[in-house]
Protein backbone atom coordinates (compact mmCIF):
# COMPACT_ATOMS: atom_id res chain seq x y z
CA UNK A 1 0.00 0.00 0.00
CA UNK A 2 2.88 2.39 0.72
CA UNK A 3 5.11 1.43 -2.19
CA UNK A 4 3.69 4.30 -4.25
CA UNK A 5 5.49 6.72 -1.91
CA UNK A 6 9.00 5.37 -2.45
CA UNK A 7 11.17 8.05 -4.05
CA UNK A 8 8.26 10.53 -4.10
CA UNK A 9 7.65 13.86 -2.33
CA UNK A 10 5.10 13.83 0.51
CA UNK A 11 3.72 17.07 1.94
CA UNK A 12 3.53 17.20 5.73
CA UNK A 13 0.89 19.84 6.48
CA UNK A 14 1.39 21.15 10.00
CA UNK A 15 4.58 21.10 12.06
CA UNK A 16 3.13 20.04 15.40
CA UNK A 17 3.56 16.86 17.42
CA UNK A 18 1.85 14.74 14.78
CA UNK A 19 3.85 16.34 11.97
CA UNK A 20 7.15 15.63 13.68
CA UNK A 21 6.19 11.99 14.19
CA UNK A 22 5.83 11.51 10.41
CA UNK A 23 9.38 12.31 9.39
CA UNK A 24 11.27 9.15 10.36
CA UNK A 25 8.59 6.75 9.07
CA UNK A 26 8.52 8.62 5.75
CA UNK A 27 12.29 8.34 5.50
CA UNK A 28 12.07 4.64 6.45
CA UNK A 29 9.77 3.88 3.51
CA UNK A 30 11.91 5.90 1.11
CA UNK A 31 9.70 8.99 0.75
CA UNK A 32 10.87 12.61 0.80
CA UNK A 33 8.95 14.72 3.36
CA UNK A 34 8.36 18.42 2.61
CA UNK A 35 6.98 20.48 5.53
CA UNK A 36 4.48 23.30 5.33
CA UNK A 37 2.91 25.30 8.13
CA UNK A 38 1.12 28.59 8.62
CA UNK A 39 3.78 29.75 11.07
CA UNK A 40 7.18 31.10 10.05
CA UNK A 41 8.74 29.88 13.31
CA UNK A 42 7.55 26.32 12.66
CA UNK A 43 9.01 26.32 9.15
CA UNK A 44 12.30 27.71 10.44
CA UNK A 45 12.46 24.94 13.04
CA UNK A 46 11.85 22.27 10.39
CA UNK A 47 14.50 23.81 8.15
CA UNK A 48 17.02 23.78 11.01
CA UNK A 49 16.52 20.02 11.17
CA UNK A 50 17.54 19.77 7.53
CA UNK A 51 14.03 19.28 6.16
CA UNK A 52 12.74 20.80 2.94
CA UNK A 53 9.94 23.32 3.52
CA UNK A 54 7.35 25.25 1.51
CA UNK A 55 5.11 28.10 2.58
CA UNK A 56 1.36 27.90 2.16
CA UNK A 57 1.58 30.84 -0.22
CA UNK A 58 4.06 28.96 -2.44
CA UNK A 59 1.78 25.94 -2.49
CA UNK A 60 -1.14 28.12 -3.57
CA UNK A 61 0.54 28.72 -6.93
CA UNK A 62 -1.10 26.85 -9.85
CA UNK A 63 0.33 23.35 -10.20
CA UNK A 64 2.53 23.66 -7.08
CA UNK A 65 1.01 20.55 -5.51
CA UNK A 66 1.45 18.28 -8.52
CA UNK A 67 4.90 17.18 -7.30
CA UNK A 68 3.39 15.45 -4.27
CA UNK A 69 2.25 11.84 -4.17
CA UNK A 70 0.41 12.43 -0.90
CA UNK A 71 -0.54 15.14 1.59
CA UNK A 72 -0.54 14.13 5.26
CA UNK A 73 -2.35 16.69 7.37
CA UNK A 74 -2.31 17.66 11.00
CA UNK A 75 -5.70 16.72 12.49
CA UNK A 76 -6.47 20.34 13.30
CA UNK A 77 -6.38 21.49 9.67
CA UNK A 78 -9.93 21.91 8.38
CA UNK A 79 -10.97 20.32 5.09
CA UNK A 80 -11.53 23.79 3.63
CA UNK A 81 -7.95 24.89 4.38
CA UNK A 82 -6.58 26.22 1.06
CA UNK A 83 -3.75 23.67 0.76
CA UNK A 84 -5.98 20.70 1.53
CA UNK A 85 -8.84 21.92 -0.65
CA UNK A 86 -6.44 22.45 -3.55
CA UNK A 87 -4.98 18.97 -3.10
CA UNK A 88 -8.43 17.41 -3.31
CA UNK A 89 -9.26 19.47 -6.39
CA UNK A 90 -6.05 18.33 -8.07
CA UNK A 91 -6.69 14.69 -7.26
CA UNK A 92 -3.88 14.31 -4.70
CA UNK A 93 -4.84 12.03 -1.77
CA UNK A 94 -5.08 13.67 1.66
CA UNK A 95 -4.51 11.50 4.73
CA UNK A 96 -4.29 12.26 8.42
CA UNK A 97 -1.35 11.06 10.48
CA UNK A 98 -3.61 8.35 11.96
CA UNK A 99 -4.50 7.07 8.48
CA UNK A 100 -0.80 6.97 7.60
CA UNK A 101 -0.01 5.18 10.89
CA UNK A 102 -2.69 2.58 10.10
CA UNK A 103 -1.09 1.75 6.77
CA UNK A 104 2.41 1.74 8.27
CA UNK A 105 1.16 -0.82 10.78
CA UNK A 106 -0.65 -2.88 8.14
CA UNK A 107 2.54 -2.90 6.04
CA UNK A 108 4.48 -4.31 9.04
CA UNK A 109 7.12 -1.60 8.74
CA UNK A 110 7.83 -1.88 12.46
CA UNK A 111 6.95 -5.48 13.26
CA UNK A 112 3.74 -7.52 13.47
CA UNK A 113 0.37 -5.83 13.04
CA UNK A 114 -1.02 -4.53 16.34
CA UNK A 115 -4.52 -4.74 17.73
CA UNK A 116 -6.05 -1.26 17.90
CA UNK A 117 -8.56 -0.52 20.68
CA UNK A 118 -9.97 2.87 19.69
CA UNK A 119 -11.65 5.29 22.10
CA UNK A 120 -13.65 8.31 20.97
CA UNK A 121 -16.48 10.47 22.29
CA UNK A 122 -17.07 14.05 23.28
CA UNK A 123 -16.05 13.41 26.88
CA UNK A 124 -14.18 10.76 28.80
CA UNK A 125 -11.77 9.75 26.01
CA UNK A 126 -8.56 10.17 27.96
CA UNK A 127 -9.86 8.54 31.14
CA UNK A 128 -11.21 5.57 29.18
CA UNK A 129 -7.96 5.20 27.24
CA UNK A 130 -5.95 5.27 30.44
CA UNK A 131 -8.28 2.73 32.05
CA UNK A 132 -7.97 0.48 29.00
CA UNK A 133 -4.19 0.66 29.17
CA UNK A 134 -4.26 -0.04 32.92
CA UNK A 135 -6.33 -3.19 32.35
CA UNK A 136 -3.98 -4.36 29.59
CA UNK A 137 -1.00 -3.84 31.88
CA UNK A 138 -2.70 -5.82 34.63
CA UNK A 139 -3.20 -8.66 32.14
CA UNK A 140 0.49 -8.57 31.21
CA UNK A 141 -0.21 -7.60 27.60
CA UNK A 142 2.51 -5.41 26.02
CA UNK A 143 0.60 -2.23 25.25
CA UNK A 144 0.76 1.53 25.07
CA UNK A 145 -1.72 4.42 25.29
CA UNK A 146 -1.32 6.68 22.29
CA UNK A 147 -3.04 8.98 19.81
CA UNK A 148 -4.81 12.10 20.99
CA UNK A 149 -3.69 11.31 24.55
CA UNK A 150 -0.24 12.70 23.70
CA UNK A 151 1.99 9.98 22.24
CA UNK A 152 1.67 9.86 18.42
CA UNK A 153 0.70 6.42 17.12
CA UNK A 154 3.74 6.35 14.83
CA UNK A 155 6.03 6.86 17.82
CA UNK A 156 4.26 4.00 19.59
CA UNK A 157 4.73 1.71 16.57
CA UNK A 158 8.45 2.49 16.46
CA UNK A 159 9.04 1.42 20.07
CA UNK A 160 11.38 -1.49 20.63
CA UNK A 161 10.19 -3.87 21.90
CA UNK A 162 6.90 -2.97 20.30
CA UNK A 163 3.46 -3.21 21.89
CA UNK A 164 0.99 -5.91 20.88
CA UNK A 165 -2.05 -3.76 21.61
CA UNK A 166 -2.59 -0.02 21.17
CA UNK A 167 -5.07 1.84 23.38
CA UNK A 168 -5.77 4.65 20.93
CA UNK A 169 -7.58 7.86 21.83
CA UNK A 170 -8.90 9.52 18.68
CA UNK A 171 -10.58 12.89 18.30
CA UNK A 172 -13.26 13.63 15.72
CA UNK A 173 -10.62 15.50 13.70
CA UNK A 174 -8.35 12.46 13.61
CA UNK A 175 -11.20 10.14 12.66
CA UNK A 176 -12.34 12.48 9.89
CA UNK A 177 -8.92 12.09 8.27
CA UNK A 178 -8.68 8.31 8.90
CA UNK A 179 -11.34 6.53 6.81
CA UNK A 180 -9.41 3.24 6.48
CA UNK A 181 -8.92 2.46 10.17
CA UNK A 182 -10.62 -0.80 11.18
CA UNK A 183 -9.92 -1.32 14.88
CA UNK A 184 -10.08 -4.64 16.68
CA UNK A 185 -12.62 -2.85 18.86
CA UNK A 186 -13.77 0.75 19.05
CA UNK A 187 -16.04 2.66 21.40
CA UNK A 188 -18.13 5.82 21.01
CA UNK A 189 -18.67 6.97 24.59
CA UNK A 190 -21.04 9.87 23.94
CA UNK A 191 -21.74 12.59 21.39
CA UNK A 192 -22.63 16.14 22.37
CA UNK A 193 -22.18 19.55 20.77
CA UNK A 194 -18.48 20.23 20.32
CA UNK A 195 -16.24 21.33 17.44
CA UNK A 196 -19.33 22.18 15.43
CA UNK A 197 -17.47 25.11 13.88
CA UNK A 198 -14.92 22.63 12.46
CA UNK A 199 -17.31 19.92 11.29
CA UNK A 200 -20.15 22.18 10.21
CA UNK A 201 -22.85 20.53 12.33
CA UNK A 202 -23.72 17.77 14.77
CA UNK A 203 -24.49 15.18 12.08
CA UNK A 204 -21.03 15.49 10.52
CA UNK A 205 -19.42 15.44 13.97
CA UNK A 206 -21.32 12.25 14.90
CA UNK A 207 -20.42 10.68 11.56
CA UNK A 208 -16.74 11.25 12.27
CA UNK A 209 -17.10 9.61 15.68
CA UNK A 210 -18.91 6.64 14.10
CA UNK A 211 -15.73 5.71 12.23
CA UNK A 212 -14.65 3.98 15.45
CA UNK A 213 -17.46 1.46 14.80
CA UNK A 214 -15.99 -0.17 11.71
CA UNK A 215 -13.91 -3.07 13.00
CA UNK A 216 -14.51 -6.45 14.61
CA UNK A 217 -16.35 -5.09 17.68
CA UNK A 218 -18.15 -1.77 18.11
CA UNK A 219 -19.14 -0.44 21.53
CA UNK A 220 -21.60 2.40 22.23
CA UNK A 221 -22.73 4.25 25.34
CA UNK A 222 -26.43 3.46 25.61
CA UNK A 223 -27.16 6.23 28.13
CA UNK A 224 -26.27 8.82 25.51
CA UNK A 225 -29.03 9.27 22.94
CA UNK A 226 -26.80 10.14 19.98
CA UNK A 227 -24.19 7.46 20.71
CA UNK A 228 -26.90 4.84 21.20
CA UNK A 229 -28.41 5.75 17.83
CA UNK A 230 -25.04 5.06 16.19
CA UNK A 231 -25.45 1.38 17.14
CA UNK A 232 -28.02 1.09 14.35
CA UNK A 233 -25.53 2.50 11.86
CA UNK A 234 -22.51 0.59 13.14
CA UNK A 235 -20.41 -1.13 10.50
CA UNK A 236 -18.65 -3.30 13.07
CA UNK A 237 -19.10 -7.04 12.71
CA UNK A 238 -20.58 -7.07 16.22
CA UNK A 239 -21.90 -4.13 18.24
CA UNK A 240 -22.48 -4.13 22.00
CA UNK A 241 -23.52 -1.44 24.45
CA UNK A 242 -22.94 -0.35 28.03
CA UNK A 243 -25.21 1.46 30.46
CA UNK A 244 -25.17 2.66 34.07
CA UNK A 245 -28.00 0.32 34.98
CA UNK A 246 -29.00 -3.31 34.69
CA UNK A 247 -27.57 -4.70 31.44
CA UNK A 248 -29.61 -6.75 28.98
CA UNK A 249 -28.08 -9.62 27.03
CA UNK A 250 -25.28 -8.25 24.86
CA UNK A 251 -24.57 -5.34 27.22
CA UNK A 252 -22.36 -4.32 30.12
CA UNK A 253 -23.90 -2.49 33.06
CA UNK A 254 -24.16 -2.07 36.81
CA UNK A 255 -26.01 -4.23 39.33
CA UNK A 256 -25.83 -3.62 43.11
CA UNK A 257 -22.67 -1.56 42.86
CA UNK A 258 -20.89 -4.06 40.60
CA UNK A 259 -19.85 -3.86 36.95
CA UNK A 260 -21.45 -6.78 35.12
CA UNK A 261 -20.54 -8.20 31.71
CA UNK A 262 -23.39 -9.83 29.79
CA UNK A 263 -21.90 -9.13 26.37
CA UNK A 264 -18.84 -11.37 26.23
CA UNK A 265 -20.07 -14.09 28.61
CA UNK A 266 -23.34 -15.15 30.19
CA UNK A 267 -22.68 -13.04 33.29
CA UNK A 268 -19.40 -12.01 34.90
CA UNK A 269 -18.73 -9.54 37.70
CA UNK A 270 -15.86 -7.30 36.66
CA UNK A 271 -15.32 -4.72 39.41
CA UNK A 272 -16.88 -2.71 42.25
CA UNK A 273 -18.02 0.80 41.46
CA UNK A 274 -16.44 1.89 44.76
CA UNK A 275 -13.00 1.01 43.33
CA UNK A 276 -13.32 3.25 40.28
CA UNK A 277 -11.49 6.57 39.94
CA UNK A 278 -12.96 9.05 39.27
CA UNK A 279 -16.04 8.36 41.32
CA UNK A 280 -19.49 9.15 39.96
CA UNK A 281 -21.52 8.21 36.89
CA UNK A 282 -19.01 9.53 34.34
CA UNK A 283 -16.19 7.47 35.84
CA UNK A 284 -18.34 4.34 35.95
CA UNK A 285 -19.34 4.81 32.30
CA UNK A 286 -15.70 5.16 31.28
CA UNK A 287 -14.84 2.01 33.25
CA UNK A 288 -17.59 0.07 31.50
CA UNK A 289 -16.28 1.21 28.13
CA UNK A 290 -12.71 0.19 28.99
CA UNK A 291 -13.99 -3.14 30.26
CA UNK A 292 -15.89 -3.72 27.01
CA UNK A 293 -12.83 -3.00 24.87
CA UNK A 294 -10.57 -5.31 26.83
CA UNK A 295 -13.15 -8.07 27.23
CA UNK A 296 -13.55 -7.99 23.44
CA UNK A 297 -9.98 -9.34 23.16
CA UNK A 298 -10.55 -11.94 25.89
CA UNK A 299 -8.96 -10.18 28.86
CA UNK A 300 -10.12 -12.13 31.93
CA UNK A 301 -12.46 -10.48 34.48
CA UNK A 302 -9.85 -10.52 37.28
CA UNK A 303 -7.52 -8.34 35.20
CA UNK A 304 -10.31 -5.90 34.45
CA UNK A 305 -10.80 -5.58 38.20
CA UNK A 306 -7.08 -5.18 38.91
CA UNK A 307 -6.61 -2.63 36.15
CA UNK A 308 -9.53 -0.49 37.28
CA UNK A 309 -8.35 -0.63 40.88
CA UNK A 310 -4.88 0.53 39.83
CA UNK A 311 -6.13 3.37 37.63
CA UNK A 312 -6.08 6.84 39.15
CA UNK A 313 -7.64 9.88 37.55
CA UNK A 314 -5.24 12.21 35.76
CA UNK A 315 -4.77 15.91 36.55
CA UNK A 316 -7.44 18.47 35.65
CA UNK A 317 -10.17 15.82 35.43
CA UNK A 318 -12.43 16.43 38.42
CA UNK A 319 -9.25 16.53 40.51
CA UNK A 320 -9.59 17.53 44.17
CA UNK A 321 -7.32 20.51 44.87
CA UNK A 322 -7.96 21.51 48.47
CA UNK A 323 -10.47 21.87 51.29
CA UNK A 324 -10.54 25.14 53.17
CA UNK A 325 -13.00 25.95 55.96
CA UNK A 326 -15.29 23.15 54.82
CA UNK A 327 -15.27 24.27 51.16
CA UNK A 328 -13.91 21.91 48.52
CA UNK A 329 -12.07 23.18 45.44
CA UNK A 330 -12.16 20.92 42.35
CA UNK A 331 -10.23 21.33 39.08
CA UNK A 332 -12.10 19.94 36.07
CA UNK A 333 -10.41 22.14 33.48
CA UNK A 334 -10.74 19.21 31.04
CA UNK A 335 -14.51 19.89 30.96
CA UNK A 336 -14.07 21.85 27.74
CA UNK A 337 -17.68 21.62 26.51
CA UNK A 338 -21.18 21.84 28.01
CA UNK A 339 -21.68 18.06 28.07
CA UNK A 340 -18.58 17.55 30.21
CA UNK A 341 -19.44 20.48 32.47
CA UNK A 342 -22.91 19.03 33.08
CA UNK A 343 -21.47 15.74 34.40
CA UNK A 344 -19.03 17.64 36.57
CA UNK A 345 -21.61 19.98 38.11
CA UNK A 346 -24.20 17.25 38.66
CA UNK A 347 -21.69 15.33 40.80
CA UNK A 348 -21.97 18.05 43.49
CA UNK A 349 -24.84 19.64 45.41
CA UNK A 350 -23.92 23.29 46.01
CA UNK A 351 -21.57 24.62 43.35
CA UNK A 352 -19.87 27.93 42.82
CA UNK A 353 -19.21 27.52 39.12
CA UNK A 354 -16.07 28.94 37.53
CA UNK A 355 -16.64 28.81 33.77
CA UNK A 356 -16.00 30.42 30.41
CA UNK A 357 -13.67 30.39 27.44
CA UNK A 358 -14.34 29.46 23.80
CA UNK A 359 -17.66 27.67 23.28
CA UNK A 360 -16.74 26.69 19.70
CA UNK A 361 -20.34 27.00 18.56
CA UNK A 362 -21.80 24.87 21.37
CA UNK A 363 -25.11 25.81 22.99
CA UNK A 364 -25.20 26.28 26.79
CA UNK A 365 -28.95 26.80 27.20
CA UNK A 366 -29.76 23.16 28.02
CA UNK A 367 -26.75 22.90 30.32
CA UNK A 368 -27.78 25.87 32.45
CA UNK A 369 -31.40 24.72 32.60
CA UNK A 370 -30.33 21.25 33.82
CA UNK A 371 -27.81 22.33 36.47
CA UNK A 372 -29.42 25.48 37.86
CA UNK A 373 -30.61 23.77 41.04
CA UNK A 374 -26.99 22.87 41.84
CA UNK A 375 -25.63 26.40 41.46
CA UNK A 376 -24.92 28.78 44.32
CA UNK A 377 -23.19 31.34 42.09
CA UNK A 378 -21.22 31.60 38.85
CA UNK A 379 -17.96 33.39 38.11
CA UNK A 380 -17.32 33.77 34.38
CA UNK A 381 -14.17 34.52 32.40
CA UNK A 382 -13.15 34.24 28.76
CA UNK A 383 -14.36 35.34 25.37
CA UNK A 384 -17.78 33.67 25.62
CA UNK A 385 -18.51 34.63 29.23
CA UNK A 386 -21.35 36.93 28.05
CA UNK A 387 -23.05 34.00 26.29
CA UNK A 388 -23.03 31.92 29.47
CA UNK A 389 -24.15 34.92 31.54
CA UNK A 390 -27.12 35.45 29.21
CA UNK A 391 -28.14 31.80 29.55
CA UNK A 392 -27.94 32.06 33.33
CA UNK A 393 -30.06 35.20 33.28
CA UNK A 394 -32.74 33.37 31.28
CA UNK A 395 -32.78 30.03 33.07
CA UNK A 396 -31.32 30.72 36.54
CA UNK A 397 -32.12 34.37 37.30
CA UNK A 398 -31.71 33.86 41.06
CA UNK A 399 -28.10 32.67 40.73
CA UNK A 400 -25.59 35.49 41.31
CA UNK A 401 -23.27 35.94 38.32
CA UNK A 402 -19.97 37.81 38.13
CA UNK A 403 -18.35 38.46 34.77
CA UNK A 404 -14.73 39.40 35.25
CA UNK A 405 -12.84 41.88 33.13
CA UNK A 406 -9.10 42.25 32.72
CA UNK A 407 -9.16 45.68 34.26
CA UNK A 408 -10.01 49.15 33.01
CA UNK A 409 -13.52 47.87 32.32
CA UNK A 410 -12.27 45.76 29.40
CA UNK A 411 -14.68 42.86 29.04
CA UNK A 412 -13.32 39.40 28.46
CA UNK A 413 -14.96 39.32 25.04
CA UNK A 414 -12.59 42.04 23.87
CA UNK A 415 -9.15 41.29 22.40
CA UNK A 416 -6.81 39.71 24.93
CA UNK A 417 -3.72 41.70 24.09
CA UNK A 418 -3.22 43.03 27.65
CA UNK A 419 -4.71 40.17 29.67
CA UNK A 420 -2.60 38.26 32.18
CA UNK A 421 -4.59 35.01 32.42
CA UNK A 422 -3.17 33.87 35.76
CA UNK A 423 -4.16 37.18 37.34
CA UNK A 424 -7.70 36.84 35.97
CA UNK A 425 -7.96 33.28 37.31
CA UNK A 426 -6.64 34.39 40.70
CA UNK A 427 -9.37 37.03 40.82
CA UNK A 428 -12.00 34.50 39.71
CA UNK A 429 -11.04 32.05 42.47
CA UNK A 430 -11.14 34.76 45.13
CA UNK A 431 -14.57 35.93 43.98
CA UNK A 432 -15.80 32.35 43.95
CA UNK A 433 -14.43 31.70 47.43
CA UNK A 434 -16.28 34.80 48.62
CA UNK A 435 -19.60 33.19 47.66
CA UNK A 436 -18.78 29.87 49.37
CA UNK A 437 -19.80 28.54 52.76
CA UNK A 438 -19.16 25.23 54.49
CA UNK A 439 -20.38 22.32 52.38
CA UNK A 440 -20.06 24.15 49.05
CA UNK A 441 -17.80 23.23 46.14
CA UNK A 442 -15.89 25.76 44.06
CA UNK A 443 -15.70 23.98 40.73
CA UNK A 444 -13.69 24.86 37.65
CA UNK A 445 -15.76 23.23 34.90
CA UNK A 446 -15.42 25.78 32.09
CA UNK A 447 -17.78 24.23 29.47
CA UNK A 448 -15.44 25.84 26.94
CA UNK A 449 -11.99 25.63 25.41
CA UNK A 450 -9.08 27.53 26.91
CA UNK A 451 -7.09 28.97 24.03
CA UNK A 452 -8.56 32.47 24.24
CA UNK A 453 -6.60 33.01 27.46
CA UNK A 454 -4.38 30.04 28.26
CA UNK A 455 -1.87 27.85 26.45
CA UNK A 456 -4.18 24.85 26.92
CA UNK A 457 -6.58 23.33 29.46
CA UNK A 458 -3.67 22.09 31.61
CA UNK A 459 -2.35 25.66 31.92
CA UNK A 460 -5.86 26.77 32.94
CA UNK A 461 -6.07 23.99 35.53
CA UNK A 462 -2.65 24.78 36.97
CA UNK A 463 -3.62 28.45 37.18
CA UNK A 464 -6.79 27.54 39.08
CA UNK A 465 -4.93 25.23 41.47
CA UNK A 466 -2.25 27.85 42.17
CA UNK A 467 -4.92 30.46 42.92
CA UNK A 468 -6.68 28.03 45.27
CA UNK A 469 -3.47 27.29 47.16
CA UNK A 470 -2.95 31.02 47.68
CA UNK A 471 -6.27 31.39 49.56
CA UNK A 472 -6.58 31.51 53.34
CA UNK A 473 -9.59 31.09 55.63
CA UNK A 474 -10.54 34.77 55.62
CA UNK A 475 -11.26 34.51 51.87
CA UNK A 476 -14.08 32.03 52.41
CA UNK A 477 -17.49 33.69 52.55
CA UNK A 478 -16.00 37.15 52.17
CA UNK A 479 -17.46 39.03 49.19
CA UNK A 480 -14.65 40.31 46.97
Amino acid sequence: MLEFLRGRDVLVAGWGVSGRSLIEPLHDIGARPIVTDNGEKALAEAAELGLATATCAELAEPGALQRFALVITSPGWRPDSPVLASAVTEGIPVWGDVEFAWWVDQARIYGPVRKWLVVTGTNGKTTTTQMTHSILRAAGIPSVACGNIGLPILDALRRNPGPQVLAVELSSFQLHWAPSVRPEAGVVLNVAEDHLDWHGGLDAYAAAKARALTGRVGVVGLDDQVAAALARKSKARRTVGFRIGVPADGELGVVDGKLLDRAFTKAAILAETADISPQGPAGVADALAAAALTRSIDVAPQFVKEGLQEHKVGPHRAAFVRELSGVEFVDDSKATNPHAARSSIMAHQNVIWVAGGQLKGANVEDLVEEVREHLVAAVLVGVDAPVIAAALARHAPDVPVVELSSGDDQKMGDPFTEIEPDAVMDRAVRVAAGFATRGDTVLLAPAAASLDMFADYTHRGRSFAAAVQALDEKDIGSPQ
